[in-house]
């Protein structure tokens, strides 16, 4: 049974939005988020890290890794995840068998935090009611992990028409109003998807 969860991120939006949203998917089990200062860090990072944890992690804790796509090959990216983990003796999900105990599962947001708020947009106008609801239904945001253009500033430009940053998206903000409305069950990115299964693994 979980007992703990430790999730590393590159970024402060991505730690604000998990900061609501993983009381709603993890109950009581206690987690631990460690923020690094972008996504290079992380990768440079981690790897130290991850031998670290390795020499005393409990069977009960589980370890989750999550970075944004951006650019990257998604597959170089997963498997550059995977190396570090192997490199620091840590058995991953990806490497487990069926019911082996892993204790490291890597995940990649496609493309970015904010495919997520395109994926739960009625979480979006809870939090800006000013934003329309048809977005979800126009082809360019059909599929949030395929916004074209780069999905922050396509959701900056959605928010501007709507009245809101006019100075610019201020992504924390953005990340902590909208999270806290969020509903992981009806969330259609297909990213945040799997990344309620690596939630649902760890828990299992």
């Amino acid at each position: 049974m979980l007992e703990k969860l430790i999730v590393f991120v590159e970024e402060y939006s991505m730690e604000a939005a998990l900061e609501q949203l993983l009381p709603k998917l993890l109950g009581d089990v206690e987690f631990q988020i460690i923020r690094f200062q972008c996504k290079d860090d992380l990768l440079k990072q981690a790897p130290e890290r991850l031998r670290g944890y390795a020499s005393w992690l409990p069977d009960s804790w589980r370890i989750l890794v999550l970075v944004d796509r951006d650019d990257d090959d998604c597959l170089l990216l997963k498997a550059t995840l995977e190396k570090m983990a192997v490199a620091a003796r840590l058995l991953t999900k990806t490497a487990a068998g069926n019911g082996q105990l892993f204790q490291v599962v890597n995940r990649i947001a496609i493309e970015e935090l904010e495919a997520w708020f395109f994926g739960d947009w009625q979480a979006v106008r809870a939090a800006y009611p000013r934003v329309p609801t048809t977005i979800p239904n126009k082809a360019a945001f059909r599929d949030p992990d395929a916004v074209a253009g780069g999905t922050w500033e396509a959701l900056e430009r959605v928010m501007k028409k709507a009245g809101y940053f006019s100075t610019g998206l201020r992504k924390l903000e953005l990340a902590r109003s909208v999270a806290i409305h969020m509903d992981p069950a009806r969330n259609g990115s297909r990213s945040f998807q799997a990344f309620i299964g690596a939630i649902t693994a760890a828990l299992a």
